[in-house]
């Protein structure tokens, strides 16, 4: 037996029937692959389907036959009553293609209500998974996804002609599996030639339709955000058709405040849908990961890491290998080994972030990216601002449950957005004002340090307020908020004695601080919370331009208050002065971070300053300037 591409046009063919095939299916004289179901004195008994069974008269036996045994049979009569009559055939080649019945085709979206029928289904496989019972073929058809098993053996691989991407024919009965639909499979047969064809075109056609965002009114009237919503669209449609696709997403976020607000709200939507799309209620566990970045751009530790696990979830599990969405990070150009590195596997990039771009070294990686700076706006214009926008396009169900987010967003990262009014009027419609919303904040930054690498779950989406099935959400951001408050005070107690104030060239206040001497290490809050709650301090209490520089052996974190830092031209410059430093990083016009080799440290620190000096006063980055 061999298959029917390598065969020539003369080799016989052999037909291997859908088990609902009958008798209405069959015609004289065409060959047919049976299994002997019994042996009696005058003949052999023999299924070709689970509907048809004929005889073989011992008159045309030339052999004996043992139950169970395949045989290729010619059909020699279909008689007026319905019986029908065998010859048994010989063949050393032949080519063995199936047959289907004529059938209605189901479609995944009615076998809810189809328990215990038999179905047939044609789609796509986008994921087969080989579990130590049956194989689970997740086949996806114009209406949905859904589990498909096949039971040849205890991890014994069912069809191994099939792979995922193959259209495929799927006959078998509903049944349910933890609370979801599946198809427990008879038949499953790769579709070629016309039929593949016609399902591909099918599926291809219904992508288009069902990855189309929702159309939905903007949370606020804006124009800065009318202006990128075509962009944000796009970003929503190609998210939505990795889940219509079955291919896994995994959402990169900075650890922050503005980047949990901007994630959280995004992987609620795209679960949702994913709840939509699949039959299976696990979906959701598999296909979508969240998981915070300390750094402000993709680390090689951070990409090496989100490899491993997919390639090794392509390997168990059978899945695509994911879609990529950077969250509030991924601009810069030290994003670009990470990107390379997934480049080589052909992983999507999709990046929607606010802080300032290195569009021209980025671009050859991604595949999207939505950012304030490519619309001639900047930093003001938060991820979380972006997100809540980009969360309702995947799943307008979230809808006034977000009001609030973008107001938490903008005062995490200090915005001084035009409409930041607007939001914090919106939030207040919400029951939620502005005090409050600065406890969330605290909240929340308190979470993300203590969470680590950990996305938190339904911990943050707790303190954000987004689902409060179980009413703790108050309880809870006045906990959280009180300690953060506390240990931050503790902390400067600790360190304010042993500030550095300097008046620089330009008018501006300079405090800098050592935190390797001076602050408490390995606990809350860190360098970056402690500079930035210094910098606050001082701005209050000059009311002029400030910036505030936290130091350690190798890094500097940097804030500024009415004054205008190009962070990654500093960044350049440093570099070009002083060679061996190994100086990297960026940041917004206010507030960035570098990193240096330690022995460089005092050059480094001395030359930043001498560029602050130089740096441009500007009264609109002023946290006192009208919004």
């Amino acid at each position: 037996m061999s298959d029917a591409s390598s065969q020539s046009d003369d080799t016989p063919v052999v037909s291997n029937l859908d088990p609902e095939c009958s008798l209405t299916d069959l015609t004289e004289g065409e060959y047919y692959l049976g299994t002997v179901n019994g042996v009696v004195d005058y003949g052999v008994f023999v299924d070709i389907s689970t509907a048809v069974s004929g005889l073989i008269h011992e008159s045309s036996l030339k052999t004996d036959y043992e139950v169970g045994e395949e045989v290729v049979v010619e059909l020699a009569e279909i008689k007026e009553s319905g019986d029908v009559s065998f010859e048994p055939v010989d063949f050393t080649d032949y080519q063995l293609v199936g047959q289907r019945p004529d059938y209605d085709r189901s479609v995944v979206t009615t076998l809810e209500d189809s328990n215990g029928d038999h179905v047939h289904l044609e789609g796509s496989v986008i994921q087969i998974k080989q579990t130590r019972g049956p194989t689970v073929f997740q086949v996806r058809d114009e209406t949905g996804i859904v589990p498909c098993t096949s039971y040849e053996g205890a991890g014994v691989r069912s069809h191994p002609e099939i792979d995922v991407g193959d259209h495929v024919y799927i006959s078998g009965s509903v049944g349910t599996r933890n609370g979801g639909v599946q198809v427990e499979v008879d038949t499953a047969e790769a579709l070629e030639g016309e039929d593949g064809k016609r399902v591909g075109e099918r599926l291809e056609a219904a992508t288009a339709v069902q990855s189309d965002p929702v159309e939905v009114d903007p949370t606020i009237e804006w124009d800065p955000l009318l202006d990128m919503r075509s962009d944000l669209t796009d970003l929503a449609r190609q998210l939505r058709a990795a889940v219509l696709e079955g291919r896994p997403i995994r959402i990169r976020h900075h650890a922050d405040g503005d980047g949990m607000c901007a994630a959280a709200p995004v992987q609620m939507a795209l679960e949702r849908f994913i709840g939509d799309v699949h039959e299976d209620p696990e979906a959701q566990q598999h296909l979508l990961k969240r998981l915070p970045s300390k750094a402000p751009y993709y680390e090689m530790e951070d990409a090496t890491r989100d490899l491993n696990y997919s390639l090794g979830d392509q390997e168990r599990h059978g899945q695509k290998l994911p879609v990529l969405l950077m969250i509030d990070n991924g601009s810069t150009a030290e994003d670009t080994p990470a990107y390379r590195t997934l480049d080589e596997y052909d992983i999507p990039i999709l990046v929607i972030d606010h802080h300032h771009p290195d569009p021209d070294a980025i671009e050859p990686f991604v595949d999207a990216h939505v950012n304030p700076y490519l619309y001639g706006e900047d930093y003001r214009i938060t991820s979380g601002m972006l997100s809540v926008e980009l969360a309702r396009m995947i799943h307008p169900s979230l809808g006034e449950t977000l009001d609030h987010v973008p107001a938490i967003a903008g005062l995490a990262d200090r915005s001084k957005a035009d409409a930041m009014e607007q939001y914090l009027e919106l939030a207040a419609e919400a029951g939620f004002d502005e005090a409050y919303l600065d406890d969330i904040v605290a909240a929340l930054d308190y979470a993300a340090y203590m969470l680590r690498y950990n996305s938190g779950g339904d911990f943050v989406t707790d303190i954000l307020a987004i689902e409060d099935e179980a009413g703790r959400h108050r309880d809870l951001v006045e906990l959280l908020a009180k300690r953060a408050r506390e240990e931050m005070d503790h902390q400067l107690e600790s360190g304010m004695d042993h500030v550095e104030h300097e008046r620089l060239a330009n008018g501006a206040h300079l405090y800098r601080i050592d935190l390797d001497e001076f602050a408490h290490r390995f606990t809350y809050p860190p360098p970056g919370k402690t500079t930035g709650e210094l910098h606050d301090r001082k701005v209050e209490e000059t009311g002029e331009p400030v910036i505030t520089v936290g130091y350690g052996p190798d890094f500097a974190v940097l804030r500024s208050d009415g004054v205008r830092l190009d962070i990654p031209e500093m960044v350049t410059d440093l570099n070009a002065e002083l060679p061996g430093a190994g100086v990297s990083g960026g940041g917004h016009l206010v507030v960035g971070s570098l990193r240096f080799v330690p022995g460089m440290r005092e050059p480094v620190i001395t030359s930043l300053i001498e560029r602050m000096a130089d740096a441009e006063l500007d009264e609109k980055l002023s946290s006192s300037a009208s919004p």
